[in-house]
């Protein structure tokens, strides 16, 4: 099975699966003759000398300067030299492999006016597993993810770096080893491969599959914790959100009682009028997080198979036209967004936690879960660790996307910064899973308390929680107790054994 990539139809599974499990990716054949017979006007064009934006002139505050026939054929090699102009640590090969199935994919629209042979290289890098060294930082994401994405460029020169079958390489060198030729850079070829915001992009669709399948494991924490509490079960009653009509409470609300079906707590124990607000409306919050996860992943589709590039070729208008297709507000707003629902999404996890510790709110539950109070802290600890991720949280949840800094003497006058609002996003989601993680634990030591028959799907995962770490019956260190569980919840052990249990849980 393999990716077909048309320039119409990417999904975000298709980025994941292509990015994180390494499956094939094909050109349509029906792209391959857009990209042809794009190409083959801008070759036109350049011919008739036609006035056009990084092609015969040059960039950003240089626009206006026009060059020569021979400066044309040399541009493309310094436009990329110019902007491999990044900092940091390589970025993950995840994201790298995201950005140019992205980039690919724009080009199958027709409008880029590469050559076919840049589109087919970015493919046989896909396939053969060479993935260039791109530093994590640089873009601003506007005029497309330019640092980044021409550190990928350059190995079409057959210069920069890739890491290929575990080895850091010359690009050059991994081509030869991985059977690729190096196609070279042609007028146009050079831009048409960075002016697109493609890493930004391609770490977006893998957060949103990953925030996806995060939001079930807080659901799934949530059960455990209500179960544990003791819960008046009427506030996750499907009636109560769908008369309110926001779908994202509906389909939390709806998990929650297939997570809790089966258990004792169903039939008729005595429980509280009314819970706090951090249990019975957390369908409410839980559901708005996914209503804001919908939209971002809407956003990110459209952007993966539109035209993000400047200018844009319309062979059949006879028409070339300049614009600011590679402005990132479009997804770094929704992503900016996500990572403040993740956040929300654990701010709410944390003071259920507090709700299972604190002797006062607990329902019988011993102090910070542990029969040795006073000697042992138990859990106590465990809440401090939470906190802490939670403020880094909110610390990286002010959004990126309205700290524009103006660039290139003012005439890049406002940028997305959708790099940091994706780079900062990344870290939001993998604290998230830490926080959850905790929930997880204290809510399954919680259960180990009480003597009547959990949900079904609670079971399952208490179950699965204890394949991971062992019940707390005197203290010991936590830390490697917090890195298993963050780990479990990040490769979603706990969230395939509870589906295994009770069938798959719902996303929207």
């Amino acid at each position: 099975m393999s990716v077909m990539l048309t320039g119409g139809d990417l999904k975000i599974e298709d980025v994941y699966n292509v990015a994180c499990r390494n499956e094939k990716v094909e050109l349509h054949p029906d792209a391959i003759e857009r990209i042809k017979e794009c190409r083959k006007f801008v070759e036109r064009k350049i011919a008739e000398r036609e006035v056009m934006y990084g092609i015969n002139t040059g960039i950003g505050e240089f626009s206006e300067i026009i060059l020569t026939d021979e400066q044309v054929q040399q541009f493309q090699k310094y436009l990329i030299y110019n902007h491999a102009a990044g900092i940091g640590k390589p970025c993950p090969i995840e994201h790298v492999r995201a950005a140019m199935l992205s980039r690919a994919n724009v080009h199958s629209n027709g409008h880029s006016a590469g050559r076919p042979e840049i589109t087919q290289t970015y493919i046989e890098m896909l396939n053969k597993g060479v993935t260039p060294v791109v530093c994590e930082k640089g873009s601003v994401g506007a005029c497309g993810d330019l640092a980044p994405m021409s550190q990928i460029a350059l190995l079409m020169m057959g210069e920069g770096e890739a890491f290929y079958k575990g080895e850091r390489l010359p690009g050059k060198e991994a081509f030869k080893k991985a059977g690729i030729p190096v196609p070279g850079l042609k007028a146009r070829d050079g831009l048409s491969c960075i002016n697109g915001s493609n890493l930004i992009t391609g770490m977006g669709a893998i957060q949103v599959y990953e925030v996806e399948r995060l939001f079930k494991q807080a659901e799934i924490a949530t059960a455990m914790t209500l179960e544990a509490l003791i819960a008046n079960l009427k506030p996750y009653d499907t009636r109560l959100h769908k008369l309110r009509g926001f779908q994202g409470a509906v389909t939390c609300a709806e998990n929650l009682q297939k997570l809790i079906a089966g258990s004792d707590l169903i039939s008729g124990m005595k429980v509280k009028v009314q819970d706090a607000y951090s249990m019975r409306s957390t369908p409410q919050v839980i559901g708005a997080a996914r209503d804001q996860l919908r939209w971002t992943r809407a956003q990110l589709e459209i952007e993966l198979n539109g035209v993000g590039d400047n200018p844009v070729f319309l062979p059949g208008d006879n028409a070339v036209i300049t614009g600011a297709n590679f402005q990132a507000s479009p997804v770094s707003v929704p992503l900016d967004m996500l990572g403040a629902a993740v956040t929300m999404v654990c701010v709410i996890s944390e003071r259920r936690l507090n709700r299972l510790l604190n002797p006062a709110l607990s329902v019988g539950l011993p102090a910070f879960l542990t029969k040795g109070a006073g000697m042992m802290s138990g859990f106590m600890l465990s809440q401090y660790t939470a906190c802490s991720l939670i403020v880094e949280q909110r610390i990286l949840s002010m959004p990126a996307s309205v700290q524009s800094i103006p660039a290139a003497a003012d005439q890049e006058d406002f940028v997305s910064m959708g790099m940091n609002t994706a780079l900062k996003t990344r870290q939001i989601i993998d604290n998230a899973y830490g926080v959850i993680g905790i929930e997880m634990m204290a809510g399954t030591q919680a259960l180990d308390f009480r003597d009547f028959k959990p949900g079904n799907g609670t079971q399952a995962a208490h179950d699965a929680v204890r394949d991971v770490v062992k019940h707390l019956d005197e203290d010991r260190p936590l830390y490697s107790d917090h890195n298993k569980m963050r780990e479990a919840v990040k490769n979603r052990e706990i969230l395939h054994k509870v589906e295994d249990a009770i069938g798959e849980l719902k996303t929207y």
